[in-house]
């Protein structure tokens, strides 16, 4: 798409820099999953809010540490296309926030959610605007509110975009047409996640986008689950959920590629697991692998140095008609402490396994 038009990519540079310069200012702030709606509305939103009264900068704050960016491989890549540069995005590790929101004249704006995290709760007084699209809880009664159950927050900032009177860049357009497309699958009525709304605001931002609606969104939604430039850690980490499972620590991860495929990656995969395992302070490390190619698959390693522990949960997982067999792609890859399995039941993810995991390891 080439460079981004010189007033966003301006604002960002201004504004990191007012972020480090740790005055007073007004915060962008996205929930702490931090998608790419989160992340991409609360860029938006600074950059077309107007200056606030006693010149405040408008900041919009990643709310991850700056190396979980990357494991959002669609915004990575959106970013990327519509020339935002990494270097110019405040993530949440950059700046001492509690420090700089502690500043008398600081305000602090909430976009894509409406309630703060329980670790950002001290900043609840700051709070002087909400932009959401998830259900109201009510709180923060002085804020000035634009809630509404549309399918992506990124339509609301498109709607006050588009009713002002600038022309918007096609970089601007795309970041919230992709954004917006991604949220609602596309706009299909099927996915039930569009309004009239989104679909309304799409339609207003395609011509300015020059895009191709189906090209952006295929490639957006290809891009969420693209794990080549991944390392191994960082494909455990994408997709990861703790239990602690009576005495058992438990780590389960959604992996989107064909084990065979990351044992070509990475021939230390061993050591990758035991390392995050240990990291994680784990008994167990599950790895769940769901990939179409051309037929939907899972796959799954177990990772304990517990070999006792690792030959009991296999039993009870074949008990529970996972129908786990050794992987053939496995032979000949030094097992250690990972025994890896292909999966009978397609339908059992990690969403169904981990109740009954939990109750076995309970009972």
């Amino acid at each position: 798409m080439g460079k981004m038009n010189d007033s966003l990519g301006t604002f960002l540079k201004d504004s990191a820099q007012a972020a480090r310069a740790g005055k007073p200012a007004r915060i962008f702030m996205g929930n702490e999953a931090s998608d790419l709606d989160s992340m991409a509305a609360s860029i938006l939103f600074a950059w077309s809010s107007g200056a606030a009264s006693g010149g405040l900068p408008n900041i919009p704050v990643m709310n991850i540490p700056r190396e979980d960016f990357n494991l959002r491989t669609e915004a990575l890549w959106l970013f990327q296309e519509v020339g935002i540069d990494q270097k110019d995005l405040v993530f949440l590790d950059d700046i001492d926030l509690g420090k700089l929101l502690a500043g008398a004249a600081s305000r602090l704006v909430l976009v894509d959610h409406n309630k703060l995290s329980a670790a950002q709760v001290a900043w609840e007084p700051k709070v002087e605007e909400i932009l959401d699209h998830h259900a109201d809880e009510g709180l923060y009664p002085s804020a000035k509110k634009t809630i509404a159950p549309v399918g992506s927050a990124s339509t609301l900032v498109a709607e006050l975009m588009l009713a002002g009177s600038a022309t918007l860049s096609p970089a601007v357009a795309t970041l919230a047409l992709g954004t917006i497309l991604l949220d609602t699958v596309n706009l299909d009525p099927e996915a039930k996640r569009v309004t009239p709304r989104d679909a309304a605001a799409a339609a207003s931002l395609l011509p300015a986008s020059g895009s191709d609606q189906k090209v952006l969104f295929d490639r957006l939604q290809l891009e969420k689950f693209n794990v080549a430039a991944l390392s191994s850690r960082d494909i455990l980490r994408k997709d990861y959920k703790e239990y602690r499972m009576g005495t058992v620590m438990c780590g389960m991860s959604s992996a989107l590629l064909p084990m065979a495929d990351w044992f070509m990656k990475d021939a230390a995969i061993e050591a990758a697991f035991s390392q995050y395992a240990k990291s994680r302070k784990l008994d167990v490390l599950i790895v769940m692998g769901a990939y179409t190619a051309p037929e939907f698959t899972r796959e799954m390693a177990v990772h304990s140095k517990d070999a006792g522990l690792r030959k009991r949960l296999v039993e009870f997982m074949n008990k529970s008609g996972l129908g786990l067999a050794p992987l053939k792609a496995a032979d000949g890859i030094p097992a250690g402490n990972t025994e890896y399995f292909s999966q009978a039941d397609l339908s059992q993810s990690r969403k169904k396994l981990q109740p009954l995991l939990s109750s076995y390891f309970q009972d």
